[in-house]
């Protein structure tokens, strides 16, 4: 579809390669289009392009008071893909350029792709803290979407700095809640995500994730989300975040400088609805983290 123009409308997307300019970026994007050793059949390496193409349906402002436009308070830009990020070969991509990105940006932000991608952008990123906004432990045994937070803790991340938003009823295993509890993982269920609000629970993550300095990993799983908003997740179910409760979450956590890289993962594209809410959320929460960054200034 052809979008409409109007100078005074300006389009969220549309960024610089950051090689197009001198360092020192606000926040740069970086496409991990992952999806070899996902448990569920997926379409997920073609969401970073759709996305992509969603954040052009929405304009960089926020109304605030005065409104601001992210695109001009902000220094942002786009690093194109990471080719074939699966694999160790592919991980090891990863980590490299997201570790390039982030010795000159503040804020790195990957587009998945599966979850298995957040074990390689938190490891290229130095993060020292994780948060998770998931409705899944991700803690199973093996390589896969279903592992990087076990990954991560067993290559030395420390599971007392881990916190889990989201982690909702039927969508887990016993076995998985005990790993968890044992490592000293924090986790706040779905229900507790929405009795104490956003607020509450972002502040106790980044107290526990940012203990003692070093840099923040945000995993913003999509499938926290009720399938209503999020149908192309592969593992949404109904009775999941609305779409204002994921992205109060994102908005609220990308606020604190600690907080150095984020990804936006479990989308697949060629499964969404005819509308392409899921991925439209997606772009959303790109922007939300935009908004965050913009609040440290």
């Amino acid at each position: 579809m052809t979008l409409s123009h109007d100078p005074l409308w300006p389009r969220a997307g549309g960024w610089p390669a950051p090689d197009d300019r001198d360092g020192g970026w606000d926040a740069v994007l970086l496409g991990v289009p992952a999806w070899r050793t996902s448990l569920s059949p997926t379409g997920a390496h073609a969401t970073p392009a759709a996305v992509r193409e969603a954040l052009r349906r929405f304009s960089p402002t926020l109304l605030g008071a005065p409104p601001v436009d992210l695109a001009e308070s902000l220094r942002i830009a786009d690093a194109g893909d990471v080719a074939s990020p699966d694999g160790p070969e592919g991980e090891a991509s990863v980590r490299a350029a997201v570790g390039e990105l982030a010795a000159d940006t503040g804020l790195v932000i990957a587009l998945g792709g599966d979850n298995s991608a957040t074990y390689a952008v938190a490891q290229g990123a130095g993060a020292t803290g994780l948060i998770t906004v998931d409705a899944h432990f991700d803690l199973r045994d093996g390589v896969s979407n279903g592992s990087p937070v076990r990954r991560l803790v067993e290559d030395g991340l420390d599971p007392r700095r881990i916190v889990q938003l989201g982690i909702a009823d039927f969508a887990n295993s016993v076995a998985y809640a005990q790993r968890a509890a044992d490592l000293g993982i924090t986790v706040v269920s779905l229900d507790e995500v929405r009795r104490r609000g956003a607020a509450d629970v972002v502040a106790q993550a980044l107290e526990i994730a940012g203990a003692g300095g070093g840099p923040v990993h945000l995993d913003i799983d999509v499938d926290v989300c009720d399938r209503s908003v999020a149908p192309g997740c592969p593992a949404s179910v109904p009775g999941g975040l609305a779409a204002w409760e994921l992205r109060a979450l994102v908005r609220a956590t990308a606020s604190d400088p600690r907080v150095r890289s984020a990804d936006i993962v479990e989308v697949d594209a060629t499964a969404d609805a005819p509308d392409g809410r899921t991925v439209r959320l997606a772009a959303l929460c790109v922007l939300e983290l935009l908004a965050g960054r913009a609040a440290q200034a």
